[in-house]
C-alpha cells in the first residue's frame, strides 16, 4: 500500500513540479530504470533512496507517504507520462501545519474546490 501512495505522490510532484522523471533521477542520484520501476510500482526503495527523492522534490518523506486523493484516472494519466496538469491553473496543492480552526475553514474550501472541479470535469 505504501508504494502505491508513494509512486502516486511523486507522479503528482512531478507533474505540479513540471519535472521529468529523468529531472528527478538526475536530481535524486538513482537511475531512471529504477526511477520508472519505483513509478509503475515495481521497485521497493530503500529509506535512503526515498529521502534523496523527497529531497529532489523539495518536500519532505512523510509528505511523500501522506495518502493521496487522486483518482485512478489521474493516476493512469501520470503514469503514462501525458503532460496535462491534474489541477486546473490557479489551483494548488500545499501542505501546511494549521491551528484547528484553520484546519476547519481549509476543509470547508477544500470541499468547495472539490465541487468546482467536478463540476468542470461534468
Amino acid at each position: 500500500m505504501y508504494n502505491q501512495i508513494l509512486f502516486t505522490n511523486i507522479l503528482r510532484l512531478l507533474d505540479e513540479l513540471d519535472m521529468t522523471k529523468n529531472d528527478l533521477a538526475i536530481k535524486a542520484g538513482i537511475s531512471i530504470s529504477f526511477l520508472s520501476d519505483l513509478t509503475n510500482g515495481k521497485a521497493n526503495p530503500s529509506l535512503k533512496v526515498m529521502e534523496a527523492i523527497a529531497d529532489a522534490l523539495e518536500t519532505s518523506l512523510p509528505t511523500l507517504l501522506e495518502l493521496t486523493d487522486l483518482d485512478k484516472a489521474a493516476l493512469v494519466e501520470l503514469a503514462g507520462g501525458r503532460t496535462s496538469r491534474i489541477l486546473p491553473e490557479g489551483f494548488f496543492r500545499v501542505s501546511a501545519i494549521l491551528t484547528e480552526f484553520q484546519t476547519y475553514k481549509v476543509q470547508q474550501w477544500d470541499q468547495e474546490n472539490r465541487k468546482r472541479l467536478q463540476a468542470k470535469k461534468s
